[in-house]
Order: C-alpha cells, then sequence, then structure tokens
C-alpha cells in the first residue's frame, strides 16, 4: 500500500508546479482581457511613464502581434483555431507526459503552452478574435497592442533561446579537455607520461 501511495505521489507531484502555472498564467490572461473589455473598450487611449506603456482596447482576428489578419475567415480558422488546437494538445502531452529535460526548459514549454491556450480561448467564444490592450516602446519605434498570453508565449521562446545558449556554451567548454597545447608542454611531462603508462610483460612469460 505505502509502495502504490510513493509511485502515485512521484507520478503526480512532478505534475503540480507546472499544472500550477499553466493555471496561473491562463488565468491571469483572462482576468486581464476581461478587464479590458468592461473598462477599455469604450475608453481613449491611456499612456503612462511618458507615452513608454499604452493601454487601449484591440481586437486582433490574427495570431501574434496581428499576424495572418488578411487571410480569408475560413483559413483563418483553420490555421489560428483547428491547426493551433492540434499543435497544443501535443505541446500539452510533452508537458504532462514525456516531461522535457530540465526544469527550466520545462518551464519554457509550460509558459507556451499556457499563452497558446489563452489566446485561444478568445478564438473560440469571441467569434475568432483576440483581446488585446497593452502597447510598449518608445516615441514611434513600438511594439504591436499585445496581451498577457503574448508575454508568456514570448518569455517561453526566450527562456528556450537563453536555455539552448548556455547549453551550447557549457558544452564548447566541456569539451576543451584539460590537456597543454604541444606548444605548452614541456619535455618532463612527457617523460611522465611514458613512465605511468602501462608496460606488456615479456613474450617469454
Amino acid at each position: 500500500m505505502q509502495q502504490s501511495i510513493r509511485g502515485l505521489s512521484r507520478r503526480i507531484l512532478p505534475m503540480l508546479l507546472p499544472a500550477a502555472v499553466l493555471f496561473s498564467c491562463i488565468g491571469c490572461d483572462q482576468w486581464t482581457k476581461s478587464l479590458a473589455t468592461e473598462h477599455l473598450r469604450q475608453a481613449p487611449a491611456m499612456s503612462f511613464l511618458g507615452g513608454t506603456v499604452r493601454i487601449q482596447y484591440a481586437e486582433n482576428p490574427g495570431a501574434f502581434l496581428g499576424a495572418g489578419s488578411q487571410l480569408d475567415p475560413s483559413a483563418r480558422f483553420a490555421i489560428l483555431v483547428v491547426v493551433n488546437a492540434v499543435f497544443l494538445v501535443l505541446i500539452a502531452s510533452l508537458v504532462f507526459f514525456k516531461r522535457p529535460a530540465g526544469r527550466v526548459q520545462h518551464l519554457a514549454v509550460v509558459l507556451l503552452l499556457a499563452g497558446g491556450i489563452g489566446n485561444l480561448i478568445d478564438r473560440l467564444f469571441h467569434g475568432g478574435l483576440v483581446i488585446d490592450f497593452l502597447n510598449v516602446g518608445i516615441g514611434p519605434v513600438r511594439t504591436g497592442i499585445f496581451n498577457v498570453a503574448d508575454m508568456a508565449i514570448m518569455a517561453g521562446f526566450g527562456i528556450l533561446i537563453l536555455y539552448r545558449g548556455a547549453s551550447a556554451d557549457t558544452s564548447a567548454t566541456s569539451g576543451t579537455g584539460d590537456r597543454l597545447p604541444m606548444g605548452d608542454r614541456s619535455p618532463t611531462d612527457d617523460r611522465s607520461e611514458i613512465a605511468d603508462a602501462p608496460t606488456s610483460p615479456p613474450i617469454g612469460d
């Protein structure tokens, strides 16, 4: 009985943190979109920090930052709803069943999944539209209008990029080895290696 409980806990406990991050991100995304719909739909754009941050309501028919908004509605539904839903199911199976190696990589995939689900909920319940309300930039250099789900997606991609870069640097460093270059080796080093090398027994023995 105790062994079965321990085995069950070992399977469930690793899923608790990803599930908490997932549902927290989705809940925050949907809550902020509900506030934006209620308070910003008829309101003018508001600027903060000298215009660095702007809050304005927008309904996005396309993908991230409006990509694909010019597509035919049927094609847009097929790509942004059907294909996206299948892709998110695959990511969910990766998160909760296969679990990517490394906690950092696992967290990144969970953030991607949370952002994708948050925007997919919008498309299903708002006629294919996604609610956006945030815009940042300095002067004429600005982002498109985005939401919390987009922030989760960008954070996930950013973590994966940094993780890959750190892994590549670690591999390159560990692959150099501890041996000195030939130009820096002294004859004493070579003689010590020869002295320490195993010798073969005489043929006669």
